[in-house]
């Protein structure tokens, strides 16, 4: 049994988050699984919810548009644009609530994703920096932390059968 690393630290003083963890599979594959739609709506979203994206350009100036969808249909718009991209090391993004039309609720938070490979294990770090400290406790009070364990446990099993 291998020990992957997962790594979540909260620090409030900073607003900031930071999420380390360890996927036994090849960079490519990964660096896929966070960067095409159809993986990623395969796993950003914590069951029973699902994603669903309405439009996704991934390139800088580029944006994804998408809702998570409760099992009753309640959706909750959130976009994301992408603000740098360094194939297969880097990208960052900003993200932000948003209504059925697109409107972002102000402010967002900047998403920093790191990616490296070694003996085929790829580890992503995630950075995500709030301005807002509001906007800051109300994703963290929304239960993020659960939340977003949970969504990359379904990214390592989808990987596992991503790479059968």
């Amino acid at each position: 049994m291998n020990h992957l690393q997962f790594g979540f630290n909260v620090d409030k003083a900073a607003k900031t988050v930071i999420i380390t963890r360890e996927f036994a599979a090849e960079l490519s594959l990964v660096w896929d699984a966070f960067t095409k739609q159809e993986i990623l709506d395969q796993w950003w979203a914590p069951k029973p919810w699902e994603s669903k994206t309405k439009v996704m350009n991934f390139e800088v100036g580029g944006r994804r548009f998408y809702a998570m969808v409760s099992p009753e249909g309640m959706e909750s718009w959130s976009l994301q644009k992408y603000t740098s991209i360094n194939p297969k090391t880097n990208f960052k993004m900003v993200n932000a609530f948003a209504d059925k039309d697109e409107n972002p609720q102000l402010p967002g938070s900047d998403w920093d994703f790191t990616f490296s490979e070694e003996n085929g294990v790829t580890t992503v770090n995630i950075v995500i920096k709030n301005e807002s400290k509001e906007r800051f406790e109300k994703m963290i009070e929304m239960g993020f932390q659960g939340g977003f364990t949970m969504t990359l446990n379904y990214l390592e099993t989808l990987l596992e059968n991503l790479k059968k």
